[in-house]
């Protein structure tokens, strides 16, 4: 299913429309709890089609756009490979099925809300989730290193972020507004000529 590029030297890439749609699909069906984990996974270390930085650059656009992240993510992948019509297939691809299996699971859970062990495994599922979400920003946080501000220039703005959210509990519109536009004021001054 990984496509093998033409010149040994190119980049992998989604093959063709197909590719990208049953690819985004496999991923959207992983992604219980969250789909960050197993999206950098399969993009960046199965398949190759972006490299730790470009993903690391991407989801931070994803992350700032309205709407969910991954599909954000989804719809850039896809025009970046194909334009607008694999942005249009990109979004189909990460939501058509998991929308059809989440309906399926509403009416499913309908009927079983009321059980006690429904409801305390779902509790417990946060746990999972918020581990999930730990570990892949621990991941993220080596590709860090290379950033042009520095490690410690960045771990300041990561803790800053995650104090304004956390402790002084902040709207994310303003975290990013606020240490989000210093983190990118910081790097376009350092990158300017």
């Amino acid at each position: 299913m990984n496509p093998v590029p033409a010149d040994s030297t190119e980049k992998p890439r989604p093959a063709h429309l197909r590719a990208l749609f049953w690819s985004l699909t496999w991923l959207a069906l992983q992604g219980f709890g969250g789909v960050l984990a197993v999206i950098q996974r399969e993009l960046v270390e199965k398949r190759g089609w972006l490299s730790n930085e470009e993903f690391m650059e991407d989801w931070a656009v994803a992350q700032i756009m309205p709407g969910p992240n991954v599909v954000n993510l989804s719809i850039m992948l896809g025009e970046r490979y194909f334009g607008w019509r694999g942005a249009v297939v990109g979004l189909c691809g990460i939501l058509a099925f998991p929308l059809l299996l989440v309906i399926s699971l509403t009416v499913v859970y309908a009927q079983f809300a009321h059980h006690p062990a429904v409801a305390g495994a779902l509790r417990g599922m946060g746990a999972v989730a918020a581990g999930l979400v730990a570990g892949m920003g621990l991941k993220l946080a080596a590709t860090l290193t290379r950033h042009p501000l520095g490690r410690w220039c960045c771990a300041v703005l990561a803790l800053a972020a995650f104090a304004a959210m956390a402790v002084l509990r902040w709207p994310l519109f303003w975290v990013l507004l606020s240490i989000g536009g210093a983190g990118c004021v910081l790097t376009y001054r350092k990158q300017a000529p």
